[in-house]
């Protein structure tokens, strides 16, 4: 069952609402609060995709877990006096996103609080009144400095007293099942089933399930001299949080800005978007351009493949049914390697890409010494661009090389027309792409000599 359902059909608390089943709204956003390494963190959720079983030990508040006994708390306020809700279907998610942000310990600036309801739509305002609304929110956390959010929060009735003992109710809270579990068949891994629950939503519901992001062994990021070590259960937000991640790659969270929203980001794995296999999938884009290798697990057996060797076909993997992956691992690039992500969809957030491209570099004296180029939307399966990549080794840096390389491109790819656009314009936005990765890498190039 999904968490939506039971709130609203099983606790019948009907201020979260129904939207679009797909993560796409925002409308049914709610917080999760679970202690890690000791301290309470909250993350929005979209709880349209996310199973019951995935709250197992958690929090969960819903619009009506915010509400004050005497009025308005200062975040519903702040909605009403800049008149930002008219239908009001909406309004609850942008409350929780905004509340999930009183909660979290981002700087309260205008980017971060404006961040923090990217996974909300509203169709009657035009967003400047609640832009306004969120940025008076932002205001609210000015003199909170080193305070943990939850007693700041709680302190200034910006929500309920009562969040100040929810970590001792969560210490004290029975981790055991109420029952035996009786497994028919070998059940089926989930993430954060950002993609599964849309594509198989009734099915789901009736699967035998095991959840991955409560499996400690699958979650962590760590060095291993200079390999990284990522667990299959890491989602898109820890990616963004580890510092290993920041220091190696300064563009990482405008790269990941691009994929999704903050809610669907807070629940969405790492492992999920490689085995979704989706063809434009946005980390397996990436990772394909970083040279990954999975850790595939199977009982006690273990094995290695490369990412590149993944996909055999469209939704076709290098993985037997009963196997899963648990890590995925990565050369750490060094002071003469560049990366660049690149994607193009309809829209700025919660939008699939039309196409999507990674570019990894080692450069030495302008010399390309080794290359990875990958692309999304372009064939039946994420692409490693193995002849253009090869071709590039070797090479000089200069606005010939580009055009050459995208010539060689053009014959590795076999983009379709579809709803996202025609085979040319695919070709068109790829070659443009790739075009973008070496103005942004090598700024001494000209953009004129691009054209």
């Amino acid at each position: 069952m999904l968490l939506l359902d039971f709130i609203r059909y099983h606790q019948r608390l009907t201020g979260t609402k129904i939207g679009c089943r797909e993560g796409d709204c925002g409308a049914c956003t709610v917080l999760l609060g679970e202690l890690q390494n000791g301290a309470l963190q909250y993350r929005s959720v979209t709880s349209c995709l996310t199973p019951i079983g995935n709250i197992h030990g958690k929090h969960v508040v819903t619009i009506e877990g915010i509400n004050s006994t005497e009025g308005l708390n200062p975040i519903q306020a702040a909605m009403k006096e800049e008149s930002a809700t008219q239908c009001g279907f909406c309004t609850p998610g942008f409350i929780m996103s905004l509340a999930g942000f009183c909660l979290s310990s981002k700087t309260p600036s205008y980017s971060n609080v404006i961040a923090a309801i990217d996974g909300n739509i509203c169709r009657c305002t035009g967003y400047k009144s609640i832009e306004r609304a969120a940025v008076r929110v932002a205001q609210l956390l000015q003199d909170r400095k080193e305070e943990p959010p939850t007693t700041f929060a709680a302190k200034h009735h910006l929500l309920p007293a009562y969040f100040e003992g929810i970590p001792k109710r969560l210490q004290t809270l029975s981790l055991n099942t109420n029952g035996h579990l009786h497994e028919k068949d070998r059940p089926q891994l989930v993430g954060g089933g950002t993609d599964l629950y849309v594509q198989k939503h009734d099915a789901m519901r009736e699967a035998s399930i095991r959840f991955m992001l409560d499996d400690a062994s699958l979650k962590g990021i760590h060095r291993d001299g200079n390999t990284c070590v990522i667990g299959a259960a890491t989602t898109v937000t820890e990616l963004n949080e580890s510092v290993i991640i920041q220091a190696h790659f300064p563009g990482w969270k405008q790269y990941t800005k691009l994929i999704s929203s903050t809610p669907i980001r807070n629940i969405a794995t790492i492992a999920g978007n490689f085995v979704n296999a989706s063809p434009i999938g946005d980390l397996t884009v990436i990772f394909l351009a970083l040279d990954a290798t999975l850790v595939l697990c199977k009982d006690a057996q273990q094995r290695q493949t490369p990412l590149r060797q993944f996909y055999k076909g469209y939704k076709q993997l290098d993985k037997q049914p009963e196997e899963y992956i648990a890590e995925v691992q990565f050369a750490l690039p060094g002071t003469d390697t560049r990366f660049h992500f690149e994607k193009i969809s309809k829209r700025t957030h919660l939008d699939i890409a039309s196409v999507n491209t990674a570019i990894s570099l080692t450069v030495n004296n302008g010399i390309i010494s080794k290359a990875g180029i990958s692309a999304g939307g372009v064939g039946p399966t994420p692409a490693f661009l193995h002849q253009t990549s090869e071709w590039l080794q070797g090479k000089k840096v200069n606005a010939a090389l580009v055009h050459e390389a995208i010539a060689i491109v053009q014959t590795e790819i076999a983009p379709i027309s579809d709803a996202r656009g025609s085979e040319a314009y695919k070709r068109l936005l790829l070659a443009q792409l790739i075009k973008a990765h070496f103005l942004q890498l090598f700024p001494e190039l000209e953009a004129a000599a691009m054209l």
